[in-house]
């Protein structure tokens, strides 16, 4: 299998001279402009700290993960690479990074069938996306472990969940998608634990290219899940300079210790990977780095503290929790609070600022960057 890359560094060039700018909500220029229409075009859509992958066959369009809910840069790039119609939108959980514009989505395209994991959230953002999916004529479905579907020339087996455990990441709809001799795996959010239960399922996980798990962080993308995998590419979506330092460092030396090739689009941009289902060529909006190579901030990034209300957050507070006044029935809607943490975070009240949540037992800086990554938790 050959693999070629490409760069739009050219053309990013020639806009910014002309004073174009880039902005997070302006249609970017496309990464490719010409495909014999016998391809399969996989886009990693960089939409900052989120995720956005769009699957563009001959003969099926599915979009899986629709990006942030404080931007609004999916439909315009749908728009601008010529999708006209969905068979299948999905929702690997119901995180604002990952469901953030599928209404939007579902709004702007005739949509066949959407997925979603079946877990139910309180936001807004969950909650516009079900009026969304209601509104339309699409079919839904919730997909579980072991199923197989066929979409057009696109295989899909479904390897996550096999049943929903009130834990978003848990229930992340896992799936791998092969087209002709070319497969890739995608785990939305899904952690150790989730991959461990994957493995022991003894799905044949091998795929050619990998999403790395929850924008390559180290709760996700063990060593022994890389090795079942075994991928030739790696991938992750995370936002430049993001607040969690995805992708950490740990994963990034783990892929490079197994010579796996990883581009991210906080590096590259979007990034897109052309295949007749046999060789790869891949895109990429920036110059491609062939090892992704992390500076000391952003290395540091998962040990330095973090402030809810900085940068992109702040906009999240449209939908925040007050943990030092909000009830018991919503703190336990904050990942790894839940019920078995509420009454340790209702004892340490009142808290100065989100850091203190360390104080619980079982919330170490990891859970803690997954707290503020949810956006649900936040002090007013």
């Amino acid at each position: 299998m050959q693999l070629r890359t490409w760069s739009l560094s050219v053309i990013i060039f020639i806009l910014l001279l002309t004073g174009c700018e880039l902005g997070q909500n302006q249609p970017k220029a496309p990464v490719v402009t010409e495909t014999n229409g016998e391809e399969l075009l996989i886009h990693f859509i960089d939409v900052g700290q989120g995720d956005a992958t769009l699957f563009q066959g001959p003969d099926f369009t599915i979009l899986v993960d629709a990006g942030r809910h404080d931007r609004s840069d999916v439909v315009p790039y749908l728009q601008q690479v010529g999708v006209t119609k969905f068979d299948l939108v999905v929702g690997t959980h119901p995180h604002a990074d990952h469901i953030g514009q599928m209404d939007q989505v579902l709004k702007a395209f005739p949509t066949k069938e959407v997925w979603m994991s079946g877990d139910e959230h309180t936001t807004r953002t969950f909650e516009r996306t079900i009026d969304a999916i209601m509104e339309t004529d699409a079919e839904y479905y919730e997909p579980r472990a072991g199923e197989t579907f066929e979409i057009g020339s696109l295989f899909i087996e479904v390897v996550n969940p096999e049943e929903l455990t009130t834990d978003f990441h848990e229930g992340s709809l896992s799936m791998k998608l092969t087209y002709g001799e070319v497969s890739i795996l995608l785990t939305g959010d899904a952690e150790k634990q989730t991959e461990e239960w994957i493995l022991s399922q003894r799905f044949n996980l091998t795929s050619t290219i990998f999403q790395l798990g929850h924008h390559g962080s180290s709760t996700s993308n063990t060593e022994a899940f890389l090795e079942a995998v075994d991928p030739q590419i790696a991938i992750y979506s995370a936002g430049k300079n993001n607040e969690y330092g995805h992708p950490h460092r740990e994963v990034i030396e783990r892929l490079n210790g197994m010579n796996i090739p990883v581009y991210g689009t906080d590096q590259q941009g979007t990034i897109v990977i052309i295949t007749d289902g046999k060789d790869l060529e891949l895109h990429t909006e920036h110059e491609v780095n062939q090892e992704v190579n992390l500076d000391e901030e952003r290395a540091d990034g998962n040990e330095e503290e973090v402030n809810l209300i900085d940068g992109d957050l702040a906009d999240s507070r449209e939908e925040c929790i007050n943990i030092n006044n909000a009830t018991l029935e919503d703190l336990i809607e904050i990942v790894h609070i839940g019920d078995e943490r509420v009454e340790q975070l209702l004892a340490f009240r009142p808290f100065e600022k989100i850091e203190d949540l360390t104080k619980i037992n079982g919330i170490g800086s990891g859970r803690l960057a997954e707290i503020i990554e949810q956006g649900l938790a936040c002090l007013e």
